[in-house]
């Protein structure tokens, strides 16, 4: 495959201003996007959405620039979480979809997440196509005249948002008399997170709804969950719900204060679901970072975990050509393709309160579905070469592999956006699993040194 320029592992990301995420890379994605999906004479449509940095005016404009200049109309959606603008993409029958976010990276960053007309983000080969124009001198096949496209602002996509988040509850079930605590990050869901909750009938105390372009994920949100934690306790909030900046992840804090992450949210999901009959392909997808322990609880309920390389691409790839329904990463991103084409957290969270209802206990209770298996997961910072091809660390793979047996988990893999290579070990004595990363980790200095 072509070494990739621009795209990452979740579209084109970095320093806002800097090299790729500056206006001008912006504007010319927008040119090349356009022209790559342009399918026939009719007029192409494009929706855009983004997060509440202050860099995504700078982006946003530039991208306009560029679709309206390869002859597509832009509509323009302002802060909407990323499963949003995938939902709207399908829905308003658009060609191509973008999210303007950095999703749970510091408010200095901003990216760039592009999705095909069906709701999913694209394949390897469209990005690639995207990639090979945004060199080249594109002035030729741009529209000129009544050709050109147009750009608005459209009215009323948060309310299709919330009416489509609600559907994915049984109609009977009401949120009455549960408190819950939501924190949005200062991020896109600051406006339809806690609307939908209310609406359900939920008693709502919010946090991170206060964006000021600078704000986004700092000491809030699923990934700095330290201030969500302490609003439970201080409110005796029932429930927690932490998104992050882009909402397509979620954390829950139990009723005592706890982070329920996302190994444990799916595993309350498939097994809610397989009772229901709901529950496709006899289990889930997760990532091979997934703790054991789920792995293990979902044996116990004669249910499957299918494991891919990190990354939500890859969990959707192997969903859809599988056929399962429920996936997702440790991390909180949880896909649930019978209600979207993305990891959606409120959604998520709804389906976790859906089961926390329907048995009448507390989260606490109802969301420890396993105990995890002692997990080390360790970083190593490398300045060049190939590291884990030498032979020292090849032999100490070897042996921590052997150590830990079939009763363990060895997970090598080199970062796809850092010079990093993680370390990952578990099993059930939490001594042998430090031994052997460190072991390895041993390895891995000595060949820098």
């Amino acid at each position: 495959m072509m070494s990739r320029r621009y795209f990452g592992t979740d579209g084109i990301r970095g320093t806002a201003n800097r090299h790729p995420m500056t206006a001008e890379v912006a504007m010319r994605v927008g040119m090349a996007a356009g022209l790559v999906f342009q399918r026939g004479s009719y007029r192409h449509r494009v929706v855009i959405g983004k997060d509440t940095r202050r860099s995504s005016y700078m982006i946003e404009n530039a991208m306009v620039a560029g679709f309206t200049a390869a002859g597509v109309d832009v509509f323009l959606l302002g802060p909407m979480p990323t499963p949003a603008v995938a939902m709207l993409t399908r829905s308003l029958r658009a060609d191509i979809g973008v999210m303007i976010s950095a999703s749970h990276n510091p408010f200095e960053d901003n990216g760039i997440k592009l999705f095909g007309p069906d709701g999913y983000k694209l394949s390897d080969e469209l990005e690639l196509r995207i990639e090979a124009l945004l060199d080249e001198d594109l002035t030729p096949r741009l529209a000129t005249g009544d050709g050109l496209g147009r750009a608005k602002r459209i009215d009323g996509v948060h309310d299709r948002y919330i009416e489509a988040a609600k559907r994915t509850l049984p109609r009977e079930l009401s949120l009455e008399g549960v408190r819950v605590a939501i924190d949005c990050a200062n991020g896109a869901a600051y406006r339809v997170a806690p609307d939908v909750l209310w609406e359900l009938g939920a008693e709502i105390v919010k946090l991170g709804v206060d964006p000021d372009g600078t704000n986004i994920n700092r000491n809030c949100g699923s990934t700095a969950p330290a201030a969500l934690i302490e609003k439970v306790k201080e409110v005796r909030a029932d429930i927690g719900i932490a998104l992050d900046g882009d909402a397509d992840r979620v954390l829950i804090v139990d009723e005592r204060g706890e982070v329920v992450d996302g190994d444990q949210l799916m595993a309350v999901i498939a097994e809610s679901w397989a009772e229901d009959g709901r529950l496709a392909a006899g289990g889930i997808v997760a990532t091979v970072m997934s703790n054991l322990g789920l792995e293990r609880f979902l044996s116990d309920h004669d249910l499957q975990l299918a494991r891919t390389a990190v990354g939500d691409r890859y969990v959707v790839e192997h969903m859809r050509q599988h056929g399962y329904n429920v996936g997702g990463e440790q991390s909180g991103h949880i896909v649930l393709s019978d209600f979207g084409t993305t990891g959606d957290g409120l959604v998520a969270a709804l389906q976790v309160l859906a089961v926390v209802q329907r048995k009448g206990g507390t989260v606490s209770e109802v969301c420890r579905r396993f105990e995890p298996v002692p997990q080390i997961l360790k970083n190593f910072r490398y300045s060049g070469g190939a590291p884990l091809e030498r032979q020292r660390v090849q032999d100490a793979i070897s042996a921590g592999r052997d150590r830990l047996g079939e009763g363990g988990r060895l997970v090598i893999r080199a970062s796809g956006t850092e010079p990093l290579i993680r370390v990952m070990a578990e099993g059930d004595d939490r001594g042998l699993v430090n031994a052997v990363v460190d072991d390895i980790l041993g390895a891995l200095q000595q060949t820098a040194a």
